[in-house]
Formats: structure tokens, C-alpha cells, sequence
């Protein structure tokens, strides 16, 4: 993936401050040779400069392997995104072709099945450039906040993430609980627990075992969304909420996404002055992500 025009002037810039400062140093080796050790002085001096170098020389280093990571997440990114459009449009357009060549000899029930490949296939579509320009937008779109029923919205996108995902009711099913309410922008509310969503469904193989939880803690209304999949390790439990960054591992690999999804939900959270986080008991033990935003005050009695 080539480098912005802005990065590409950082990276030079600390690699040409890399090259002075090893030159540097061997200047200083070079003339600290000829020094006379009795000279108090001069050895502080040495000693100063040279720990300024060593210093120098390992932030600069620091910021060659972010920007190397940077770059490894970013191709990583275009690779699941091109294949996230590529694949349905290669599907529709195939299916179209069939429709058109085959006219005369597909019958009305397998005209059908074709309407509803491409339908589903366009959703995807969709979905993916929807979360493509969330992720861009987020930050700078204005919060149409109102008070919400948060249980209700819940409930509303688990009934359509289990028509879209063609899904039975006990593979994806929503505790009974009394309303939460919470005060924010419904839309962003709920891309962010269809991300939740998608992603334990994605995650848990061919046996979808999701349950979702809404509930009131305090002053904090919470939605627990747990999965059956394989588990987190500790030290991945914020790293997932990166953008662009994916568990590494051979069930990733097999699993297709752009990186994004756990990031809206995180951003979401924050804009909405909660926060996202996630729970595993380890490899094997399924993962519980949760969404936690502050709950709505009660309305004032008339």
C-alpha cells in the first residue's frame, strides 16, 4: 500500500535523524578516544551527549516499527475490503449473466432464488461501505441525541440480524429483562450493537450460539452480547478494539472482515460517554463483549 504524502515526509525525516545521530555517535566514539580520561569535563560531557544519542536513536526506532505495524494493518485493511467488495459483486454479476444467457429455460422458482442471492449479496455490499464511511465520519458527525428504549432497540437488532443472517431464534436470543433507557443517537446506537452482533455470529463458527443481555447497573446500562467462538487471550482484550486490527491466528485468516467493526462500536461508546470492552476466560471459552453507555436519569414526575 503506498505511503501518504504526510507519512512519507515523517519516515524520512526520522530516518535522515537516524543516519545523524549513528554518525554522530561515531564522531563522539571516534573522539573520545583521544581524550584524556583526567578531564572531568569533557567525560560528563561525552557521557550527556552520548546518552542523548542512545536515547534519540530508540525513539526513533520506536517510530520506524509503528509506522512498519501501520503499514501491515493498513494492507491488511485494503486486502479484507477489496475481497469484502470484490466477492459479492463477482456473485451478483455472475448470477445476472445466468439470468440473461439462461432466459428462456430457468423456471420461475429458480428466477427466484437468484433475486434473493443478489439481494443478500447487495446487503453486503452495502454493509461494507456503510462501515467503511462510519469509521471515516464518526468523529466528525454531529450526535442527534434522544431518549432511547434500549432494550427495545436491542431486541430490534437481533430480529434483523437474524433475518439477514438467516438465523433460528435459539441461535441468537435475547434475554427477557425490564427497559434501560439511555439518551443518544439511534442510528449510531445501533450500528454499533449490529457490529456487536455480526461479530459473535461471524466468530462462532457453524454452531451459532449468541446470547444478548441488557441490564442496569447502577447508573450505567449495559448490553452483554456472548458468544460460544474460540475465546480471547488477555492480552488481545483491547487490542481488538484497534482500528484495523484482527486477532492473529488461523480462525482470523479464515474469517473475513475489514478490521472495522469493533472500532465503530468502541468510537460509538465513547461519543456516547460510555465505553466498549471485552471478557474471555481464555482460548476455548467463548467471549463476552459488552457496550456500556450511561443510563438515562428518570424523567421528572409532572
Amino acid at each position: 500500500m503506498p505511503v501518504v504524502p504526510g507519512r512519507r515526509g515523517a519516515i524520512t525525516f526520522f530516518v535522515i535523524f537516524g543516519v545523524c545521530l549513528v554518525a554522530l555517535a561515531g564522531a563522539l566514539s571516534a573522539g573520545w578516544m583521544v581524550m584524556t580520561w583526567e578531564r572531568v569535563a569533557p567525560l560528563l560531557l561525552g557521557v550527556i551527549v552520548f546518552a542523548a544519542i542512545i536515547t534519540g536513536l530508540i525513539l526513533n526506532t520506536t517510530f520506524l516499527v509503528r509506522e512498519i505495524k501501520r503499514n501491515e494493518q493498513h494492507d491488511a485493511f485494503v486486502n479484507a475490503v477489496t475481497h469484502e467488495l470484490k466477492t459479492p459483486v463477482t456473485s451478483i454479476r455472475l448470477h445476472l449473466e445466468t439470468l440473461l444467457s439462461r432466459e428462456g429455460s430457468l423456471t420461475e422458482a429458480k428466477r427466484r432464488e437468484f433475486y434473493g442471492v443478489m439481494l443478500e449479496d447487495s446487503n453486503r455490499l452495502l454493509q461494507t461501505i456503510e462501515q467503511v464511511l462510519n469509521t471515516g465520519q464518526a468523529s466528525s458527525t454531529p450526535l442527534h441525541l434522544e431518549r432511547h428504549d434500549l432494550t427495545s432497540l436491542v431486541e430490534e437488532c437481533v430480529t434483523f440480524t437474524r433475518t439477514r443472517l438467516h438465523l433460528a431464534d435459539a441461535s441468537l436470543r435475547l434475554a427477557a429483562g425490564g427497559g434501560v433507557e439511555v439518551v443518544g443517537d439511534r442510528n449510531e446506537l445501533r450500528g454499533a450493537i449490529v457490529n456487536l452482533l455480526d461479530n459473535a455470529v461471524k466468530f462462532s463458527g457453524d454452531h451459532v450460539d449468541v446470547a444478548v443481555a441488557v441490564a442496569r447497573e447502577g447508573d450505567r446500562a449495559i448490553v452483554r452480547v456472548r458468544d460460544s467462538g474460540p475465546g480471547l487471550p488477555a492480552s488481545e482484550a483491547k487490542r481488538i478494539f484497534k482500528r484495523f486490527y484482527r486477532v492473529p491466528g488461523p480462525l482470523t485468516q479464515r474469517v473475513k472482515g475489514t478490521g472495522l467493526g469493533l472500532f465503530i462500536v468502541q468510537s460509538a461508546a465513547k461519543r456516547h460517554g460510555g465505553r466498549a470492552y471485552a471478557e474471555s476466560a481464555g482460548l476455548g471459552s467463548g467471549s463476552t463483549f459488552c457496550l456500556e453507555l450511561p443510563a438515562a436519569p428518570p424523567l421528572a414526575s409532572a
